[in-house]
């Protein structure tokens, strides 16, 4: 099924337990426009709150890439004052944060290039999965564009200072392999099954319990904040909840009685 947002630039779905949500702007390799901001966090709305959707999946469409960047010639229009950049900023952040504090699992297929806020985009995912002709890098050397503590902090927390200095020093790209390496993706997989592997991985991850799924990622994003800011009554809360659920119960009887359980979220 699908969903309608504010611009045919930015495609969402419901697929069974996952949601799609894809950047299709292809005539400029997915650059991110102002508009497509906007209908990305229209689509995470939707798919954070249906309960029947366990898993969020952001793509590019085509082969060229997974989002370019933002594009660069809004900038003129959008980006040119200090109170629009300010604007600007507030939505790219807002949705960006929605992403990466939402509750369900979520997963960045990446093919192509995955540049700039495109790999900020991707960052904020659980999960990043791409083809083998993947590029990834963050050319603000190259632009004059500064980044937030936030999303240095974020970046860095994946791969570790030393690369972050690289990836923003030389401001390069970095192939797939490469990407590996420094722990900026989970899995690199042959670009014609690419698509095969992240749907079967949506199947094993939509099949698991969703209340276990969501204390595991309350978790780890409190984890992620600075000690004095982790919300730790909340995270005993979580787990707490998945041991009074129905879910809890159905996983120890499937268990016992050696059948795949099938869990309600409740």
């Amino acid at each position: 099924m699908n969903i309608t947002t504010n611009t045919e630039k930015l495609l969402a779905r419901k697929d069974g337990a996952a949601g799609w949500i894809t950047f299709n702007n292809p005539a400029k390799r997915n650059a991110m426009s102002f508009d497509m901001w906007l209908g990305l966090d229209i689509a995470l709305n939707d798919f954070i709150a249906d309960p029947a959707i366990r898993v969020i999946v952001l793509k590019g469409a085509g082969d060229k890439a997974f989002v370019s960047g933002a594009d660069i010639s809004e900038f003129k229009e959008k980006r040119a004052t200090v109170e629009a950049v300010a604007e600007y900023n507030k939505v790219s952040v807002t949705t960006v944060t929605k992403l990466l504090e939402c509750a369900k699992p979520t997963i960045a297929m990446i093919r192509g290039f995955c540049m700039g806020g495109g790999l900020g985009t991707a960052l904020a995912c659980d999960l990043r999965i791409c083809a083998d002709d993947s590029r990834f890098g963050i050319p603000a050397g190259k632009l004059g564009v500064g980044y937030k503590y936030t999303a240095l902090k974020r970046l860095t927390d994946i791969v570790g200072p030393a690369n972050t200095a690289e990836i923003f020093y030389t401001a390069r790209q970095f192939d797939a392999q490469e990407a590996k390496d420094m722990g900026l993706v989970n899995r690199v997989l042959p670009a014609d099954k690419l698509e095969e592997y992240v749907a079967n991985y949506v199947k094993t991850i939509g099949g698991n319990a969703p209340l276990t799924l969501k204390a595991v990622k309350v978790c780890l994003n409190e984890i992620a904040k600075d000690d004095a800011q982790r919300d730790h009554a909340l995270c005993e809360r979580v787990v707490d909840h998945c041991f009074a659920s129905k879910d809890y119960e159905e996983g120890r009887t499937a268990f016992m009685e050696k059948r795949k359980p099938v869990f309600a979220g409740r």
